[in-house]
């Protein structure tokens, strides 16, 4: 369902007026009708960076299709960055990240914990390609709830945040 309808939906749904066709809208009813509420990306603070086909496609009801597009950025982010134009998915991310020879350094690895925190989102990152890219691009009807594909999303978003941080992007 779209977010407009729902919107309406969870409105009518809340007032407890009867309308017939003769009433006027009560007053309240009409005011909670003319106030839009922050669309789902601004509530879970999706990354601003990410293509504007990611909104689109979540906003036509295609969840899956929308985080599909969130992580394949997300990839050729870490390509463009790592330079490893002959790599993707798990093995891209194992390279880029790779805490001894990183040609993407999220932290300094000058101490065991920031080699740690490396080798951690090294294994996010990769996790992410495997675990959720990879099902979208191959499988048919994954059957993200809206919920679900901002869950994703909010994901691909600290991901791209991370590399943001690091001063790499």
């Amino acid at each position: 369902m779209s977010v407009p309808l729902d919107r309406f939906e969870r409105l009518a749904r809340s007032s407890n007026a009867e309308l017939e066709p003769h009433r006027p809208i009560p007053h309240n009813l009409a005011e909670n009708l003319n106030q839009e509420e922050p669309h789902p990306f601004e509530t879970r603070n999706i990354h601003p960076d990410l293509p504007r086909k990611v909104r689109a496609l979540f906003d036509d009801g295609y969840g899956e299709q929308s985080v599909f597009e969130a992580f394949k950025f997300i990839e050729k982010e870490v390509k463009r960055i790592s330079r490893l134009q002959n790599k993707t998915g798990y093995a891209l991310m194992m390279e880029a990240f790779n805490e001894n020879n990183a040609k993407i350094k999220l932290t300094d690895l000058a101490t065991e914990s920031e080699i740690d925190e490396q080798r951690g989102y090294k294994s996010i990152f990769a996790g992410a390609a495997t675990g959720i890219r990879n099902p979208r691009g191959h499988e048919i009807d994954i059957g993200d709830t809206p919920d679900e594909a901002l869950d994703y999303l909010a994901l691909a978003s600290l991901l791209l945040r991370r590399l943001d941080a690091a001063g790499v992007r």
